[in-house]
């Protein structure tokens, strides 16, 4: 299997996310149940083995380790929007005996959405699907009912009471009959392994289930269930253990805000344990600490100071020069660098570059207040412009008494973005003042780096280490020179002694031997060259190694109005494929490209379509949904379906996965735009491979755009 390249999920587990034991009640109180419901031996909110019909918060992520009887179970979940969710699960089962494995592995997906949120008299209701895109083993569907009463008589606590009906897994055991006619359909796992089952979903014998839990106190809590789940595949046709009892029982304890652990006694037989840890992106384990700064002092009024406003001071030709380097360290000391300054009587245009702050509010509410600190009274409109890597992204404009009146006001933020514009950003500056310090610029960088590779059957994870290199030089505005080296220390992906079988041309499924040829490496060597040929049009040309398996040349051009949600690109690259170890070429070379749509649906929810060729020469599309928050945590997931037939593509029929990239000011409580970033891919194949390239258009241009900043907006006074 190819290695997923990234930084690996087990950052998530950096110091302070687990947080310290549980505290009193007046400090426990947001994290405290009903609120956040506990997890399930499958990682979602449940019972025992069983669902329960309540939600995680908005943006929960819950991670959750559970094992009885050979089986272990590991789970992400994420609350997606209030009432979907979706889950990712990695399974190992001893004793399977399947294909000559020693603990069989398996992945599954599951989604679920609350119907009804709980009442004051009706209860929480919803549906779901479980490995609803896998092999199969666990598929099952349910509809379940939570109610939820925080006092019983005399007795402390709330109690959940949780009832339902389960098909295909969840419907095995005390069936009921087939409310929708007809028995469930054959799963057959080779035909259509990762391939949803819509067929099955609902269909066959169904069963109820049901269950309560006790929640002691903050901390302790009691779980009692009726399973519907027979294991029969693991108890009638193999060997995996005895089920003797429909009854499972458990008792778990609230170490801290974030983490859970419990004990149970399942099925009669059996005794297990679960590890839940959830994390909220909206709450950081350090709060985000931004230096201050000094308030806009506001001007004398007009009247009484007449030639405070006096416009003689624009007659003078050094007067641009004087300004900018008046304003240039005021940037600096807030945290930003100046690129430019155009300035008249009336008005002045400030670029920009914000290498320090993840919200671009933050940039340019820090702008505004240097220049009401440095030029003169009589400049009334200011016009902020984002600058990234030579595009200049937008033109934020604001008026100077608005500053001025509205700093204090309750509602600052929403009073000053009603009265700001947002318009288009020229390419150049045309007499601008111009800072002179900023090329040519060179910056390199050295640094630990951790490759992981998921899913090997023989090992689940593999991952190799060592020491990463990089530069960038750049010479002039928009041009970029960069390349990076890795040095592997230790690992042992290329250990794997599962080869490639694949039909396709092997853009992918090679990536072991890339990993076995050399304990260095370079990974990338480029050179790029961006601009903007029109107020709303950017392109891209980028020539080199570009990723560590093909070089070549690719081309973009992006359309992306300010104020618009929507923008469309289109990407054309030529490339071949690199040696496995070295700086030579193989023969295999590609023409590969795609035509992109992307959308803001708004409240952080992305949408992006791109069809073309990839790298086998297979044609389609993919589809990604990504949700990003205001702290810059972006979770993702993305699916493509090409011309490849499920039998040439392999196991996994086709390729999907989830995007995740962490801010690491989200950890350390201080500003800064540097992430931790990984792809999570079922498997790895040929079929639907794209092209890395360093630099792609949306992300740097989105950035700087209305959407992204008045997202944000509630921190422009920071």
């Amino acid at each position: 299997m190819a290695p997923v390249k990234g930084t690996c999920i087990a950052a998530l587990a950096t110091v302070g996310v687990l947080g310290q034991p549980a505290l009193a009640d007046d400090t426990y109180d947001i994290f405290a149940m009903p609120d956040r419901p506990s997890l399930n031996f499958y990682g979602s909110p449940g019972l025992v083995d069983m669902p329960t019909a309540q939600a995680l918060p908005d943006g929960q992520f819950a991670v959750g380790v559970s094992s009885f009887g050979g089986i272990t179970r590991t789970t992400v979940t994420f609350q997606a929007t209030p009432r979907l969710s979706a889950s990712f699960r990695y399974v190992g089962i001893q004793d399977w005996n399947t294909d000559g494995f020693e603990t069989y592995r398996d992945r599954s997906f599951d989604v679920r959405y609350q119907l009804r949120r709980e009442g004051r008299i009706w209860p929480s209701l919803t549906v779901g699907l479980q490995d609803f895109a896998g092999t199969g083993i666990y598929a099952g569907e349910y509809v379940v009912a939570t109610k939820t009463f925080d006092q019983v008589g005399s007795i402390p606590g709330s109690f959940k009471l949780t009832a339902g009906l389960g098909w295909g897994r969840l419907g095995s055991s005390g069936a009921i009959g087939a409310p929708f006619g007809g028995p469930r359909p054959p799963f057959d796992a080779q035909d259509r392994g990762g391939s949803p089952s819509f067929d099955q979903w609902f269909r066959g014998d169904a069963a109820p289930f049901a269950g309560v839990e006790w929640q002691i106190n903050d901390r302790w809590g009691l779980k009692a269930e009726y399973s519907s789940d027979a294991y029969e595949a693991e108890t009638v046709r193999r060997n995996v253990f005895t089920r003797k009892s429909r009854f499972n029982f458990g008792a778990e304890y609230q170490y801290s805000d974030r983490l859970r652990i419990g004990a149970y006694y399942l099925y009669g037989s059996e005794f297990g344990i679960n590890a839940q840890l959830q994390l909220n992106p909206k709450q950081p384990p350090t709060p985000l600490r931004v230096l201050p700064t000094p308030p806009i002092e506001p001007r004398p009024s007009r009247a009484a100071q007449p030639e405070v406003y006096d416009t003689a001071w624009a007659q003078s030709e050094s007067a641009p020069r004087t300004l900018r380097d008046r304003l240039k360290p005021v940037l600096e000391s807030y945290g930003l660098t100046l690129v430019a300054l155009q300035v008249g009587p009336a008005s002045a245009e400030l670029r920009m570059r914000n290498d320090t702050y993840g919200a671009m509010s933050v940039a340019v509410g820090r702008a505004a207040r240097a220049m009401a600190q440095v030029l003169p009274a009589s400049v009334e409109t200011f016009r902020i412009v984002p600058m990234q890597e030579g595009l200049a992204q937008s033109a934020v404009i604001m008026r100077r008494s608005d500053l001025e009146a509205l700093e204090f006001d309750p509602q600052a933020a929403e009073a000053l973005l009603a009265v700001t514009g947002f318009g288009a950003a020229t390419p150049d500056l045309p007499g601008a003042a111009v800072n002179g310090d900023l090329y040519p610029d060179f910056a390199w960088s050295i640094g630990p780096y951790v490759d992981p590779s998921y899913f090997d059957p023989d090992e689940p994870i593999r991952a190799d280490a060592g020491v990463k290199g990089e530069f960038t030089f750049r010479p002039a505005a928009g041009w970029e020179i960069g390349g990076a080296v890795k040095h592997r220390l230790l690992g042992n992906i290329g250990d794997s002694a599962r080869l490639s079988n694949s039909q396709l041309p092997r853009v992918r499924t090679d990536g072991i031997l890339y990993a076995r040829a050399s304990d260095t490496s370079l990974e990338n060597l480029y050179v790029s060259r961006q601009w903007k040929p029109g107020n709303d049009i950017y392109a891209r040309v980028t020539a080199g190694y570009l990723e560590r398996m093909f070089g070549g040349v690719s081309a973009e051009v992006l359309w992306k109005p300010v104020a618009s949600r929507l923008a469309l690109g289109a990407e054309a690259n030529y490339v071949k494929q690199r040696a496995y170890s070295g700086l030579g070429f193989r023969d295999y070379n590609v023409a590969t490209g795609h035509a992109s749509a992307y959308y803001e649906f708004g409240g952080g929810y992305i949408g992006q379509l791109d069809v073309g060729r990839y790298l086998a020469g297979d044609v389609g599309g993919t589809v990604t949904l990504t949700r990003e928050f205001s702290n810059g945590w972006r979770v993702g997931g993305f699916f493509t379906l090409t011309d490849v037939s499920s039998e040439e593509f392999g196991e996994g029929s086709f390729d999907k996965g989830i995007n995740l990239s962490i801010p690491v000011s989200w950890f350390l409580g201080t500003p800064g735009k540097r992430t931790i970033s990984t792809t999570i891919r079922p498997i790895q194949r040929d079929g639907g491979a794209r092209l890395n390239v360093p630099g792609r258009l949306y992300e740097q241009v989105r950035s700087g755009h209305r959407e992204a900043i008045e997202s944000e907006w509630s921190r422009v006074w920071e």
